[in-house]
């Protein structure tokens, strides 16, 4: 996943986190470039804080994994809050571990696979119908525009739909949770899910097997999800991913 890390040098931990914590102990996990952090605590929760910005609006994340929760395995919200500067949202751990971690990195094929099949997965659970959020290609071109960022005419005509699904909004590999036996377990970061073309979370899925493992993962991860690589449709909203 571009433009986030796992923190390996000290992090300064806001105070805002020292009060969630309430004692307990705080391990930095995630870190992202619009300076959002989230920490485990060592009493089985994570710890998600953000300056407000507004590509990073964890009260829309707290509300969505409240509704995905009905249907699929998320994180359960224990607090949500925040203020004029900054946002935070504290959630229960699930037993498991990210695709990126070390054990899954040396182990691709395991990793690829699991992500592929837990992308279906939470696309066949997820009821369209029932979902209150939007994650079209009209929505992310209008809030794109609000951030200014203006798209080319190119990314303003997608592709017919393939199959509207409820979409994570961001699939890429490390927001999916893997068990010991190495099959996905539950999805996290849940932020943008809403209803699009299922293509749209496909793209990025498979296109961030190479930042995460290396060239040559994108098919694979796409076998797994049960359907033919769709060059058009990739190529597009890869693009429109890369762009907003």
């Amino acid at each position: 996943m571009e433009g986030v890390s796992i923190p390996l040098d000290a992090v300064e931990v806001p105070e805002a986190v020292r009060g969630l914590a309430r004692g307990a102990g705080l391990t930095p996990v995630w870190r992202n470039e619009l300076g959002g952090l989230t920490f485990r605590t060592d009493d089985g929760r994570y710890l998600k804080w953000s300056p407000r910005h507004p590509e990073l609006d964890l009260g829309a994340e707290a509300e969505r994994l409240g509704w995905a929760a009905r249907h699929t395995p998320v994180p359960r919200v224990l607090e949500v809050g925040g203020d004029r500067t900054q946002a935070w949202l504290a959630t229960a751990a699930i037993p498991g571990e990210s695709a990126v971690a070390p054990r899954w990195i040396a182990d691709p094929a395991t990793a690829v696979r699991a992500v592929g099949v837990g992308l279906r997965a939470l696309h066949d659970a997820l009821p369209v119908d029932d979902c209150p959020f939007d994650w079209g290609v009209p929505g992310r071109i209008a809030r794109a525009a609000v951030r200014g960022i203006r798209l080319p005419d190119a990314l303003r005509e997608p592709p017919p739909v393939d199959r509207l699904v409820v979409c994570h909004g961001d699939a890429c590999c490390p927001n999916t949770l893997l068990g010991d036996d190495g099959a996905w377990i539950a999805h996290v970061d849940l932020g943008a899910l809403g209803v699009a073309d299922r293509w749209a979370d496909i793209a990025v899925a498979s296109m961030s097997t190479a930042w995460n493992y290396g060239p040559g993962w994108e098919d694979a991860l796409i076998a797994a999800y049960g359907v033919e690589p769709d060059r058009a449709r990739l190529a597009f909203y890869r693009d429109l991913w890369n762009a907003t």
